[in-house]
């Protein structure tokens, strides 16, 4: 019986990380439409990036037009973005190469 539920109080404290992260996650659709200075977490393709936000919130971003292309953007990159309804309309990479 101990066995087991030490086995248990493990596996709630190996998720308990997981959870935290997952609760910092926010869809893009729910972030207010403005312009906001986020940093590059990863660049998945040329339309979408994963970033944080400046309180701290991770999200996912699309880009909102075929002229928004986030090929250039590196990892750790600062970019300044416009936002409406959760689409990237236009950025600017803040960070010189």
């Amino acid at each position: 019986m101990y066995k087991t539920f030490g086995l248990a109080v493990l596996l709630v404290a190996l998720a308990a990380p997981g959870a935290a992260l997952a609760a910092n996650t926010i869809d893009a659709s729910l972030i207010p439409d403005g312009t906001y200075t986020v940093k590059v977490e990863k660049v998945s393709d040329n339309k979408h990036i994963e970033v944080t936000m400046d309180n701290g919130a991770d999200t996912v971003l699309a880009a909102g037009r075929d002229s928004v292309d986030f090929s250039k953007l590196k990892v750790g990159d600062s970019v300044k973005l416009s936002l409406i309804k959760g689409n990237v309309m236009v950025y600017l990479d803040l960070t010189t190469h």
